[in-house]
């Protein structure tokens, strides 16, 4: 009984260190978005203009911006309330329209300029 509760402890203390680091990761993600609002707008602004050369839907460009942000087809289904199948769909359109293979691809497209030049971190 006694190593049960001592398991029972342990996990117990190891959930309030879990939900206190997520707690400052938070905090800390919620202070990079304050500080750098206007990049963040500016870009946003980029995305749906490039969606908008792909000729993407409504739903497409939704779909393209959840999975940017990491979400599963499941997860872009549920918060869309629509259909994992659906979701699918709509992200099948959106690599067809824009010629890219796929969300690492799509990630790509957006992101592959914002890394510093080769060797600019390890000067600093």
């Amino acid at each position: 009984m006694s190593i049960a509760a001592f398991g029972i402890g342990f996990l117990w203390h190891q959930l309030a260190r879990t939900r206190q680091g997520l707690g400052e990761a938070v905090a800390e993600a919620e202070q990079w978005r304050s500080e750098n609002r206007q990049l963040l707008m500016g870009f946003g602004i980029a995305i749906q203009n490039q969606f908008d050369r792909w000729k993407l839907s409504r739903a497409e460009a939704e779909v393209g911006l959840l999975l940017l942000k990491g979400l599963s087809r499941k997860e872009i289904g549920e918060v869309r309330q629509t259909s994992e199948r659906t979701a699918r769909e709509q992200a099948r359109a959106l690599y067809r329209k824009s010629t890219l293979s796929g969300r690492s691809t799509l990630s790509s497209f957006f992101l592959e300029d914002l890394l510093p030049p080769s060797g600019a971190a390890a000067n600093k």
